[in-house]
């Protein structure tokens, strides 16, 4: 095999040029690079596809951190709760922008070089594919049997016309040189490669740029109750740089129902949830009608997708002042703690009462009397709920202007009342029932309880394109690595005709191609041959 067929050369063409190495160095008397020269060289090495490469692997890395570090757009109590934590790091958190990871001069700055990268790369072999396709084929080289494949089969100038049939037939293009047929085919594998990188810079705009007209918003629901779709009516809402208030769809969503189902069947995972369905009532235009909303099942409501991602239970608690005036009766959400629904909650009562009072607890959906004598849930599903709290007295914090979560009680400057330490017992109450606050501070009363559901709703006006670029990708990437690029030559010579090829690339099939062209060739030859020796026969 020559070394021309080894490497999967071209042969050059009127026009062509050779260029230097990429990685020839600089020989101690050539002139030094000016400014000019050294933007060159910066720009061809931005611009290589070992480059682009490089900048993407760098990207997916710098990614990382946005996974880990709590993020302000998604998770601002996270961040606050992280900072709380680790003070020693709070001067690294903000030196990196630990926690605006996916807005820091550093993240965009390797997106930016990502883009730039590979528009430099594409354009250029855009324009050197499109004159690569307008062009012939090359010429015939004048010595075949230096290439793969190379063969002589019987025939003579009379036949390459059929020799150009059948390569048309098997998808090569061709000309013809003289006594030869030149042909070549493979040009989709080039537009595949050309196409998976413009999908690639598509893809980087449309996320960079698509994502910020987007936003995700989220709800916590009782049972009987809902939310409009409007700012003031989430709990948490993240947008994009470029949303518009004045887009949100004007739609509301009310929590009818939510059903969970548990596994009883099987001894080993008794209590596992199998199920969960939120029955829903949407009004959107004036109009009402009844939908569901399951796990991975979300809706679809005015071009936004509602997913229900958590759900727990909202005890209805009612206190009274010590001359029987209602000064809370609210459901309170009371958050999950493990698998059989423990749930912890707060209540904060900065008014109404002698005293600031806080209350802070667990909610026990199936509550059971354990050996020490805590309870503890046995099943999540309410078998016998049973609220147990502990009572505060004393500054809530509420006033001192600094951000406080509701499911928080700082209790550095209360008092604890009841629970804990204070030899009270806990104020601990099953449906219907009615304690007495220590302290005379007045009742409270533990009335009902509903489940509640975590509703997110998000809108990215990316996901379509997002799919259809994929598709692309896909497709385009298959095109490249499966399309083989190859140069085939028929040459009509005195001992028969020539054949050979030449691969663009890696390609192990060539010699087989070359092979079954041949045959293609000579069997058409014989049936001919044949059939004008039948037709000299007289009946």
């Amino acid at each position: 095999m020559s070394r021309s067929s080894e490497s999967g050369s071209d042969p050059l063409r009127p026009g062509d040029h050779i260029d230097a190495p990429a990685e020839a160095a600089r020989q101690p008397g050539d002139p030094k690079l000016d400014a000019r020269g050294w933007g060159r060289f910066l720009w061809r090495q931005l611009t290589s596809m070992r480059t682009a490469i490089v900048l993407l692997l760098l990207l997916a890395v710098a990614a990382i951190p946005g996974s880990l570090v709590p993020q302000r757009s998604s998770d601002p109590n996270g961040v606050i709760q992280v900072r709380a934590d680790n003070p020693e790091l709070v001067w690294l958190y903000d030196a990196l922008s630990l926690h605006d990871v996916y807005s820091s001069p550093w993240f965009s700055a390797i997106y930016l070089l990502l883009f730039t990268s590979l528009v430099g790369c594409v354009i250029p072999r855009l324009v050197h594919h499109w004159r690569a396709m307008r062009a012939l084929p090359p010429r015939t080289p004048a010595r075949l049997s230096r290439l793969v494949g190379f063969q002589t089969v019987p025939g003579d100038a009379s036949d390459l016309d059929r020799a150009d049939r059948v390569l048309r037939r098997l998808g090569y293009r061709t000309t013809r040189y003289g006594d030869s047929v030149s042909a070549e085919r493979g040009y989709l594998r080039e537009t595949g490669n050309l196409l998976f990188h413009i999908s690639m810079l598509a893809l980087l705009v449309v996320i960079g740029i698509g994502s910020g007209f987007g936003y995700n918003g989220q709800r916590l629901v009782i049972e009987g109750r809902g939310f409009a779709n409007t700012l003031s009516s989430y709990d948490s809402f993240t947008a994009g740089q470029w949303f518009d208030e004045a887009g949100l769809a004007p739609f509301a969503v009310q929590l009818d129902d939510l059903d969970v189902v548990y596994e009883n069947e099987n001894p080993n995972a008794v209590g596992a949830p199998l199920d969960f369905t939120a029955h829903v009532s949407v009004t959107e235009g004036g109009e009402a009608r009844e939908a569901q909303i399951k796990v991975n099942e979300p809706l679809t409501v005015a071009g936004a997708d509602l997913y229900l991602i958590s759900n727990g239970y909202a005890p209805r608690i009612s206190v009274r002042d010590s001359e029987g005036q209602v000064v809370y009766d609210e459901y309170t959400p009371f958050l999950a703690q493990d698998d059989l629904m423990t749930s912890l909650g707060v209540i904060k009562l900065p008014d109404g009462l002698e005293e600031q009072l806080g209350l802070r607890g667990f909610f026990y959906p199936t509550a059971v009397v354990q050996e020490t004598g805590a309870l503890a849930s046995a099943y999540p599903d309410l078998a016998n709920p049973v609220l147990s709290l502990q009572a505060f007295t004393g500054d809530l914090g509420l006033d001192s202007g600094i951000p406080r979560s509701v499911y928080a009680l700082e209790t550095d400057e209360m008092t604890q009342i009841a629970g804990g330490d204070t030899g009270v017992d806990a104020l601990t109450m099953v449906p219907g029932q009615t304690l007495d606050i220590p302290g005379g501070l007045g009742t409270i009363t533990f009335e009902d309880v509903r489940r509640y559901g975590v509703i997110d709703v998000h809108v990215d006006h990316t996901q379509t394109p997002v799919f259809w670029i994929t598709v692309v990708l896909f497709v385009s990437l298959l095109a490249s690595l499966l399309i083989p690029r190859r140069r085939m030559w028929v040459k009509a010579t005195p001992a028969g005709l020539e054949l050979a090829g030449l691969a663009r690339g890696e390609d192990p099939t060539l010699e087989r191609a070359v092979d079954d062209l041949g045959r293609r060739i000579v069997e058409p030859a014989a049936a001919d041959g044949r059939t004008e020796r039948e037709s000299t026969i007289e009946p």
